[in-house]
């Protein structure tokens, strides 16, 4: 099969609608939109959520929660992750990001104590969970916050 001898799936597309094609197309003089009214003026309609008037939905319902700007976010891995790497090696930000281990650093990577950890590493992030601590000290690694 070649790009020019592509073509959609039998029955995918449909050929539009063609409002307003004389009256004996079954859709001419008002097209589809019938007599009068807001939904026949051009640009008419309401607004998604107006409800008529009526107090609508969304200010009926309390509001909930907030979002804090000062909120830190990090990036996680977990020790299991750094089996990889052999005996000795420094775990830094940059190598985690250059291995595709962390994708996007956020505000820092903070080391999680899920999984084992089977080689003695040096790991230096921006936090690291009390876990992850006792499990890389106990591999014979260092933890360093950077």
């Amino acid at each position: 099969m070649k790009l020019h001898e592509l073509k959609p799936a039998e029955g995918s597309r449909k050929a539009p609608k063609r409002v307003g094609r004389g009256i004996a197309s079954g859709n001419g003089k008002t097209a589809g939109r019938g007599h009068k009214g807001q939904n026949a003026r051009s640009g008419g309609g309401v607004r998604p959520g107006f409800e008529g008037g009526q107090n609508p939905l969304y200010r009926r319902l309390p509001k909930r929660g907030f979002n804090n700007r000062f909120r830190k976010e990090y990036a996680i891995v977990n020790i299991e992750e750094l089996n990889r790497f052999e005996a000795g090696t420094e775990v830094t930000p940059e190598l985690l990001m250059s291995q595709g281990i962390v994708k996007n650093p956020l505000a820092g990577i903070k080391i999680l104590g899920n999984g084992e950890i089977k080689v003695g590493l040096t790991v230096k992030a921006n936090k690291f969970s009390q876990s992850a601590v006792e499990k890389i000290q106990a591999a014979g690694g260092k933890t360093e916050v950077i």
